[in-house]
């Protein structure tokens, strides 16, 4: 039987997982409804994919009892209020990433996926590209030995875009894009917490992060740096230094489509889209996607590749690097501190 896709958003992104999912055998992943905040664009959006429904409220879809899960496209203010509606009237969610605004939502909204016993993922598609599956194999088997060094960098020019410079709609280079950095260093170090955090950066005149560069410490003396910008293209790669050799991702590392270890690359092409795409390598969402399916079939609430507390130390990261930049969203007021407990180095 077909997994069942509501898709909450008209957007861009929606656009892209949707045509994603057209990769899949159609009996095993179906779009059945789509709402958007305007009637006529949830429409034009079922119209241009072949969706059977569609729905000018968030809630209607909520209602819809066809609905299996629900991709959440929303930009990221909304990530928290969206999770918890659709939770609430007993939705499995997958959510893009950032899975909310601060580690106080982030508890918030896992709580709620708890209480109503659904499946919850935060969509950090990067985890379940073939490359990143490649990545974790290598690791498991000491293809490098013991890591001691990790580096990722992901910047993209994007000032243009008002999502990504303004603080009122969840905007900054952490929570855009160095999000996908940090996930790296974390994937590879097993999840665990950091021991120290220095960041440095620059703010835009917004008053959000335009380019940071964070350097953490972990147990048995192995170091990790990022490096994420707004402003600038980096050459967005991500290296994994051990004792016996060296993975690299060469480009493109949040959509990685090759990998270089120990001097040989080797390709991981992704299926060509049916539709034009919004964002590059965005076929590769059918991965995530898949993962889903696998996890419902299993009766999973989560998932062990992205799993809850994975989503949580990404948040509580997110917040102590803004804390050290002075990064304030109107979502902190009221918020406690990070649970994060490290060293500051300054």
């Amino acid at each position: 039987m077909a997994t069942r896709w509501g898709i909450c958003s008209a957007g861009d992104i929606a656009h892209d997982f949707t045509v994603a999912l057209k990769s899949l055998p159609p009996e095993d992943h179906q779009v059945v409804a789509v709402a958007a905040r305007k009637l006529e664009d949830a429409q034009k959006f079922a119209e241009k994919h072949g969706v059977p429904r569609a729905y000018g409220s968030y809630e209607e879809l909520a209602g819809d009892p066809d609905v299996d899960v629900v991709h959440i496209g929303v930009i990221n203010p909304y990530h928290i209020s969206t999770s918890l509606l659709f939770m609430n009237a007993k939705k499995n969610v997958l959510c893009e990433a950032p899975l909310a605004m601060n580690t106080k939502e982030v508890q918030e909204t896992l709580a709620c996926a708890k209480m109503n016993n659904v499946f919850f993922m935060e969509a950090v598609w990067t985890r379940f590209f073939p490359a990143s599956v490649e990545i974790r194999r290598l690791l498991r088997q000491g293809e490098v030995g013991e890591v001691k060094v990790v580096r990722s960098e992901l910047g993209l020019q994007l000032t243009h875009a008002p999502s990504a410079v303004e603080k009122e709609l969840g905007g900054g280079a952490i929570l855009d894009v160095g999000l996908y950095c940090m996930q790296f260093i974390s994937m590879v170090l097993d999840g665990e917490k950091p021991e120290s955090v220095q960041a440095t950066g620059a703010l835009l005149e917004s008053g959000v992060d335009e380019t940071v560069v964070v350097s953490l410490k972990f147990s048995k003396n192995r170091l990790a740096v990022f490096t994420c910008s707004l402003s600038v293209e980096l050459p967005n790669d991500a290296v994994i230094v051990g004792t016996k050799g060296t993975i690299r991702v060469p480009e493109h590392m949040w959509c990685p489509t090759s990998l270089v270890v120990n001097g040989e690359e080797t390709q991981y092409p992704l299926p060509e889209p049916c539709l034009p795409l919004n964002f590059m390598n965005s076929t590769g969402l059918r991965y995530e996607a898949e993962e889903v399916r696998q996890c419902l079939l299993k009766g999973l609430k989560e998932s062990p590749v992205m799993s809850h507390a994975d989503s949580l130390l990404l948040a509580e990261v997110e917040d102590e690097v803004r804390r050290q930049l002075g990064v304030v969203y109107s979502q902190d007021h009221g918020a406690t501190s990070s649970p994060l407990v490290v060293k500051t180095c300054l």
